[in-house]
């Protein structure tokens, strides 16, 4: 099922998250799924895309200083049970984020389903940018959250 990601940017010190979850919360917005990484990884992915392009858009000087003050933030991916109410909260409280469409499914906790549906993406020919996913228990079933390059072609042939 296609669902929309927020992505979004932290300072990487204690309690900011407790404050975003916490925002939510008092919302009533539940987080279906979330993911943290070190934003310095991120920018550094942005650079080498840009690179690949015919124009140079930040030079290595200002990659660098990016690098640097990156590893100050964490970027935040989730998943919310109430996508636009979520995006107006964070609007309102001055967050820096975006949105993208991505493939959520529930998983069958067992060897060889997450093996099933990465090939059915390889068949494909679609690339998976990133993926993450979570397990309850042995009897539960895992969501897990594709970032696909083709989200077009993966939510035809995808089925939650």
């Amino acid at each position: 099922m296609v669902r929309t990601e927020i992505s979004l940017f932290l300072k990487n010190e204690p309690g900011q998250l407790g404050k975003l979850a916490a925002l939510f919360s008092g919302a009533g917005i539940n987080i279906d799924a979330l993911m943290i990484q070190d934003a310095s990884g991120y920018v550094k992915e942005l650079f080498e895309a840009r690179g690949k392009s015919l124009k140079r858009i930040a030079s290595v000087a200002s990659y660098n200083s990016m690098r640097k003050d990156s590893t100050d933030f964490a970027l935040i991916r989730l998943l919310a049970d109430q996508t636009d109410k979520a995006v107006d909260l964070l609007s309102k409280n001055e967050y820096v984020f975006d949105i993208m469409p991505v493939i959520a499914t529930k998983l069958e906790n067992k060897p060889g389903t997450l093996a099933e549906i990465a090939s059915k993406f390889g068949e494909k020919g679609v690339n998976i940018n990133y993926v993450y996913g979570s397990v309850s228990g042995p009897d539960d079933k895992c969501l897990f959250v594709f970032c696909p390059e083709d989200i077009e072609l993966a939510s035809k042939f995808f089925n939650d």
